[in-house]
């Protein structure tokens, strides 16, 4: 219940907040609920991948893809995740993310998201997604960029995106 009367609030907040660019970065302020803490009275570490989800939000409505997407019929799903942690999150601490798109190969988009309170680096996040169309099937990254206008061209990631994103993309599970 938490997460959506913060999703009802930030389609409300985001309309007044300035628009961003598609790749960002985009900051979205949140604070510490009691709802979010664990028995150890800090942010819960699934609660981080939630809010981070809330704030990838932000960054497609603050840039109007997500009613470009929309239009399409087209949705992300996150495929991969991983975040570190430096610093707790404690109760009423208000804290913000930093979202920002780092780049995409043949399937997928990177997004890193951050996580700063008191200008502070807290969590540091990367984030695999895929887009998804209603009609079935996957939607390209290159058709996404197509869509915004920009250049089909990857920006160049830093070595340890580009190592975990080549890595996530060679996964194929394994077996019991």
């Amino acid at each position: 219940m938490n997460l959506l009367l913060r999703l009802l609030w930030l389609f409300i907040a985001s309309r007044m907040r300035s628009a961003v660019s598609p790749l960002g970065p985009c900051r979205t302020p949140f604070r510490v609920w009691p709802t979010d803490l664990d028995v150890l009275r800090h942010v819960n570490n699934g609660i981080y991948l939630s809010i981070m989800d809330l704030a990838r939000v932000d960054l497609m409505m603050r840039s109007g893809f997500a009613a470009k997407v929309k239009r399409q019929g087209w949705f992300p799903v996150v495929v991969a995740e991983t975040i570190q942690f430096r610093r707790s999150l404690m109760l009423f601490q208000r804290f913000d993310i930093e979202t920002r798109v780092i780049g995409w190969d043949d399937k997928a988009i990177i997004v890193e998201q951050q996580f700063f309170c008191r200008g502070e680096s807290v969590a540091h996040a990367l984030v695999r997604a895929r887009f998804l169309s209603r009609r079935g099937g996957s939607v390209t990254p290159r058709e996404l960029v197509a869509l915004l206008g920009l250049p089909a061209e990857s920006p160049a990631m830093g070595d340890y995106a580009a190592r975990w994103n080549a890595e996530q993309a060679d996964w194929k599970g394994s077996k019991p």
